[in-house]
């Protein structure tokens, strides 16, 4: 029997459950952080929760953060999960915030380096820059034909503009565009995305994670991958943007308000002219929470035969 101390967090209704073996290394479970994830992510049998976070150490980092999904795979990234163990790592395992603690601090992924600067309870993330970006791509998945938009914001998302965000069946047409054969073989996140009607810069959005397979409360890097291929489909200075002079760069903020009704704010750069354009320096920003510490029970037993 192996006793593992668990902190659980959550973004914006994602929750995560966080073991970080910087000190302890628990060798014995190295090779089995897929099923400790599949066991105590089942939100019937085990603990429950949206991913679990193991923390290793880092020489290049405050830590490492490997990122481990419900069914047990393993995910290059996450950002709400991100957010959450900047404040964790901020506060200790303890919870209670250092005198000394810093407001900032760097995480490595499997994407790449991320910084985050806390604040109280607000986490401002300092994303990978988006790559594979596709603006306008057509695919037909489960009977219907979707217009969309694909970018890697640390993990691949497809993201869908529609008119009536409520009546979109997420958990049906998500699992379609995740196992299209268009994304094949590493599959992708599938977000539904619609414009708030006051015209204002705040997006609705509703995700379907993959490695979760259904429909989350929020998913931090969607967000950010709405909020850019919104940006970038919109004229650069329609909505909030603001042209820095002498360049050709925009810097814009958009809110974008997920499942849960948590709001997360995304600002980032566009640079470039026409389908030159890209975004740079994406920042996600919002509120991440402690729930409770406490201590998992893991023995061989515990393992799917």
């Amino acid at each position: 029997m192996t006793k593992i101390p668990v902190t659980k967090m959550a973004g914006a209704g994602n929750d995560f459950l966080i073991m970080d073996v910087r000190r302890h290394a628990l060798a014995s479970l190295r090779r089995r952080w897929a099923a400790v994830s599949r066991a105590l992510c089942d939100r019937h049998r085990g603990i429950g929760a949206d991913g679990l976070l193991v923390l290793e150490r880092s020489r290049a980092a405050s830590a490492r953060m490997r990122v481990f999904n419900p069914d047990g795979s393993e995910a290059e990234m996450c950002g709400n999960g991100a957010r959450c163990v900047a404040r964790y790592l901020q506060e200790g395992r303890r919870g209670s915030r250092r005198a000394n603690a810093p407001t900032r601090v760097t995480i490595e992924t499997k994407a790449g380096l991320i910084g985050a600067s806390v604040r109280g309870d607000r986490v401002a993330m300092h994303m990978t820059e988006p790559t594979e970006l596709t603006l306008d791509l057509t695919l037909k998945a489960g009977g219907d034909s979707f217009s969309l938009g694909v970018v890697n914001t640390g993990v691949p998302h497809a993201v869908v503009p529609v008119k009536a965000i409520e009546t979109v069946d997420v958990e049906r047409l998500g699992r379609a565009l995740r196992q299209h054969p268009h994304f094949s073989p590493r599959g992708t996140n599938v977000n539904f995305v619609q414009e708030a009607a006051n015209g204002s810069p705040r997006l609705l959005i509703r995700t379907y994670e993959r490695g979760v397979e259904a429909e989350t409360l929020a998913c931090g890097t969607g967000v950010a991958a709405a909020a850019v291929l919104f940006a970038l489909r919109d004229q650069p200075d329609k909505r909030g943007g603001r042209r820095d002079r002498g360049s050709r760069a925009s810097r814009q903020t958009i809110d974008v308000q997920t499942r849960s009704g948590d709001v997360l704010n995304v600002s980032f750069v566009i640079e470039g002219q026409g389908r030159q354009r890209r975004a740079t320096q994406v920042v996600l920003e919002g509120t991440a929470s402690r729930i409770f510490d406490g201590v998992a029970y893991w023995s061989a037993q515990s393992e799917e035969s």
